[in-house]
């Protein structure tokens, strides 16, 4: 499994030089993101729910409100299921059926196909299949099939969402947090090596139950995204003052892996997670929250997810970047501005000799908490901050990696958190410290 891992890395690359795109976190990054020539922006969600599992809407739906809100892909990740067999629903007891059905006769009206049984009214759920051969649009609008691996170590709730996958992964268990997630990977990694197809699994929610910490993410083998913003309510990406935030376990798995265990960089994903498509704006879980801003030469699914894996993208939950420029010399984006609103641009990283040592947290008795250890302030620190709509760090010499948050004057207009700001987040980027760990 390990060796078939160096051969998707060796394979990117190759594809990498072919098409003309380089890759970050492997070696010296020289890199501009910015739509020119062939180059676009690709608005995505990697995260949804349907009648598949526990959503409240049909595939049909969920794929038209996101194309009619300006996303160019959408990958539905129900849990546990691929949309590929034949299903009939009772309309009566599906989750907002009653609002659901109407919505889907009218915006498809010689589309549903529905029956009676034994008094029962019955809808048959569209395929995946189906859904996209109706709705994809060569170079406007594309469906990816996913599905959220919904697995679990005792009471801890452990979701991984793999993309563009071609069968059902089985939850894989394990014996440790950490053990459920290495099976998982390495799950989706060999389906990814038998059927040649392009595919890749990321981790979701940490903090959902409070369940992954830093130390069960960082020594993954073959994992490179997480959700450090998550759109669900119950998620906690920020944390509470006994667990870490899902930006602060981002820090110090970062530092870890690049520092001490010659691993890749861990990219930072925004994603919904919805599973809720009535009544919006509320406080349930919708569409619209969190996205991520794919530059690629076509939108194509094998092509998206190399761009991906390149670390050719940004995160956002409302700011928009227009240029991002990582070099040996530093880190540089720019924004694009919206009227009314003003912008705070932070240098985030971790310079070499930091303390690397984490002290655990206590509960009263004095017994450790299984939650995020506490380490050194300089993990993670804001290295410059810039307010506009342009900012540049430059390297010192001493930096194992920056990345960078944007945040803006402007409050979220439909939030997963209260008093929640929109943002965006630029994908780290090695710093000298790592460049020359790898060079040894």
């Amino acid at each position: 499994m390990r060796q078939g891992l160096l051969l998707l890395v060796v394979a990117g690359l190759i594809l990498s030089a072919v098409i003309g795109l380089s890759w970050p976190g492997v070696s010296a990054q020289a890199d501009v993101l910015q739509a020119e020539g062939k180059l676009q922006w690709y608005r995505g969600n990697m995260h949804t729910h349907s009648y598949w599992s526990d959503g409240d809407n049909f595939l049909e739906m969920i794929a038209d409100w996101y194309q009619t809100h300006d996303y160019d892909f959408l990958v539905f990740t129900d849990h546990n299921v691929l949309a590929n067999t034949e299903r009939w629903v009772d309309v009566a007891k599906i989750k907002k059926g009653e609002q659901a059905f109407p919505k889907l006769q009218q915006r498809f009206p010689d589309w549903v196909e529905q029956r009676e049984v034994d008094g029962r009214h019955e809808v048959r759920l569209r395929t995946f299949r189906e859904v996209a051969e109706k709705l994809d649009v060569p170079g406007k609008f594309l469906l990816v099939q996913g599905e959220e691996i919904t697995d679990h170590y005792h009471r801890h709730p452990i979701h991984m969402n793999a993309h563009n996958v071609q069968e059902v992964v089985t939850p894989r268990g394990g014996e440790s947090v950490r053990e459920v997630i290495q099976n998982n990977v390495d799950a989706v990694v060999a389906q990814r090596e038998r059927t040649g197809q392009p595919m890749f699994i990321h981790l979701n929610h940490p903090n959902f139950g409070y369940a992954v910490t830093a130390e069960d993410i960082m020594p993954i083998v073959g994992e490179k995204f997480f959700e450090v913003y998550n759109g669900h309510p119950g998620v906690h990406n920020s944390g509470d003052g006994v667990h870490a935030s899902t930006e602060r376990i981002w820090d110090i798995v970062l530092t870890k892996r690049l520092a001490e265990l010659d691993l890749p960089v861990m990219y930072g994903l925004a994603t919904d997670d919805g599973h809720n498509y009535h009544g919006i704006p509320s406080r349930a879980s919708e569409p619209g929250r969190g996205w991520v801003m794919v530059l690629a030469p076509e939108l194509e699914t094998s092509t998206l997810i190399h761009c991906l894996e390149a670390g050719r993208f940004y995160s956002s939950s409302g700011v928009t970047l227009s240029r991002v420029e990582s070099s040996e010399q530093g880190l540089e984006l720019q924004v694009q501005p919206v009227d009314g609103e003003s912008y705070t641009i932070e240098f985030i990283g971790t310079r070499r000799g930091y303390n690397p040592e984490g002290v655990p947290i206590e509960n009263p008795a004095n017994s450790e908490l299984p939650v995020t250890r506490k380490y050194d302030d300089a993990i993670g620190t804001v290295f410059k901050t810039v307010t506009g709509t342009e900012g540049r760090y430059e390297f010192n010499g001493d930096e194992i990696y920056v990345r960078a948050r944007v945040t803006s004057s402007a409050p979220h207009p439909n939030p997963s958190e209260v008093g929640e700001s929109q943002r965006a987040w630029a994908q780290p980027v090695l710093g000298p410290a790592s460049l020359e760990r790898q060079r040894k």
